[in-house]
């Protein structure tokens, strides 16, 4: 049955709901159903869900809902109250006699007991949740975003859910969802006893309980930008004063973030001891390779200001690049771990650090003309320079948690995957906005297809090379490749076992690669 063309109905007997709730919850047990599930895997359980039980399909997408509630269940269970919004729709307020406020957020409800709207939040509000009537997920999913909340329980009409479904999906929203009993705009009605259930959960397992990616990150960023970095940098002579300008300008600092959820993910006992030297130690060798790869690019501007040889000159940013490396080193020397997680971190930085400027060394040779790598070559190039920089940080963070090897060896894949990912959508995303001072050696991946195809072609001309593009398709061959790959990311992914890391590198994945793919 086609779902756009299905009724999205939900069953009017209580004991049919409690039915399918029930025998829901068995089938996600029984199939391990992991969150966020795809759509497509989702439908099918269903299906078959409902001819085992000899219930009508009309009820599909309702069984649907259910499944995707199931698959967070643990998730949204183990987060505790003060950490999950209850999100209502402004159709359940009685318009005949509601005496609420609108404001940018939603309905301020003035608690004239009309409706039973402010006996929910009440309710929910004395547990420590926090509260929003308003219609879309957009604004949920922001709060999760920025921090505030980690997981969300939400009430609104079937269309509302199944619209809801992929943006909460990509973003990694753990969310249980409640379908008003019947669609409209108004005066509708929820299954009270139900929504109560649900507010009321709450089951305190660390295993499950998420990880604030968002609120990490701000404390990340703030660690950098306000005065606590001094304590590991005090910028006491010129060179340190120049590595420390450059270690604070600009980027979005996904690779310390990364560092410090897969410590965070393993630890039994985070220590601010070793997470914020952990995520200054990442960076130091980022800026560094940045500072570097500027002066090999001839590169005049990073972060919109100037690159540090461009304003200092290429001696003291070939220095100033040294000392971040060396800097590195010594904080990761003088971290509180146990010697074997020392000389376990350390080997694994040294690797990456060796496999990193081998991959630069090639793109170097590809840039002078002297090398026209075919695919595979190409790949093998962004798996060594940006899947290596994905790798220290993902493995650093993981080995420093005491992450097992089994689990350390799935994130090295992982890292290659999206390192090679992340390389083919900048590649992409340089082609489609197209800039004037753009050069063909801008774009490696498309280059590396083009030569497959027209083996021999020399192209100096950007305009023309865009139209063989365009022409071939190729654009379209690197989607399809790059889809490829981000799918092979989030199925590397599905075999950890630690739920925190999978589902905060699902959020971030999805954010990175729109539109997400789907986990199966």
């Amino acid at each position: 049955m086609n779902k756009s063309k299905r009724i999205l109905k939900v069953p009017k007997e209580s004991f049919l709901r409690n039915k399918l709730r029930k025998e829901t919850r068995l089938l996600a047990r029984e199939v391990n159903l992991l969150p966020p599930a795809s759509f497509e895997r989702m439908e099918q359980l269903a299906i078959d869900l409902l001819k085992k039980l000899d219930i009508s399909d009309e009820y599909i997408d309702f069984t649907i809902v259910l499944l995707g509630n199931e698959s967070w269940r643990k998730t949204v269970e183990a987060t505790p109250f003060n950490r999950r919004l209850l999100l209502l729709p402004q159709c359940l307020k009685d318009n005949s006699s509601c005496k609420g406020q609108f404001d940018a957020l939603g309905l301020n409800c003035a608690g004239c007991k009309a409706c039973p709207i402010d006996d929910i939040l009440i309710e929910a509000e004395n547990l420590g949740y926090a509260t929003l009537v308003a219609e879309g997920t957009t604004v949920a999913i922001g709060l999760v975003e920025e921090g505030s909340i980690d997981a969300v329980i939400g009430v609104s009409c079937m269309p509302v859910l199944q619209r809801s479904f992929e943006p909460v999906s990509n973003a990694a929203v753990p969310v249980i969802g409640l379908p008003l009993m019947y669609d409209g705009c108004e005066n509708t009605k929820i299954d009270m006893k139900w929504l109560t259930d649900e507010i009321k959960a709450f089951d305190e397992n660390p295993v499950y309980q998420p990880i604030s990616t968002s609120g990490l990150k701000v404390k990340i960023d703030d660690f950098f930008a306000n005065g606590k970095i001094e304590k590991y940098f005090p910028a006491k002579d010129d060179t340190e004063k120049l590595a420390k300008e450059y270690l604070q300008i600009g980027g979005q600092r996904i690779r310390p973030l990364i560092a410090a959820l897969a410590y965070q993910a393993y630890s039994s006992s985070v220590k601010d001891e070793i997470l914020y030297p952990l995520s200054l130690i990442i960076e130091c060798f980022h800026k560094a390779s940045l500072i570097h790869d500027d002066i090999e690019d001839d590169a005049d501007l990073r972060y919109e200001t100037e690159t540090a040889h461009i304003k200092y000159g290429i001696p003291q940013a070939i220095n100033a690049g040294d000392f971040l490396i060396g800097k590195g080193y010594r904080l990761l020397s003088e971290l509180p771990v146990k010697g074997e997680l020392m000389a376990k971190g350390l080997r694994q930085v040294s690797d990456s650090h060796l496999k990193l400027t081998q991959g630069q060394g090639a793109d170097i040779l590809f840039n002078s003309g002297q090398n026209k790598p075919d695919v595979e070559a190409t790949l093998q190039i962004f798996k060594n320079k940006t899947g290596e920089a994905i790798k220290v940080a993902i493995l650093l963070g993981a080995i420093l948690g005491e992450a097992d090897d089994s689990e350390l060896q799935i994130l090295n894949k992982f890292s290659d995957l999206m390192g090679i990912s992340y390389q083919i959508r900048d590649d992409l995303n340089e082609f489609r906005e197209q800039n004037t001072a753009e050069k063909i050696a801008d774009f490696p991946f498309l280059i590396a297809l083009l030569n497959g195809q027209f083996s021999g072609q020399n192209m100096n001309d950007v305009v023309t090379f865009r139209k063989v593009v365009l022409e071939n398709e190729l654009d379209k061959k690197a989607q399809e490749t790059l889809d490829d790959y981000v799918l092979k990311c989030y199925a590397e992914l599905d075999k950890l076992q630690n739920k925190k890391l999978r589902l905060s590198l699902y959020g971030i994945l999805g954010k990175i690669f729109k539109p997400i793919a789907a986990n199966e």
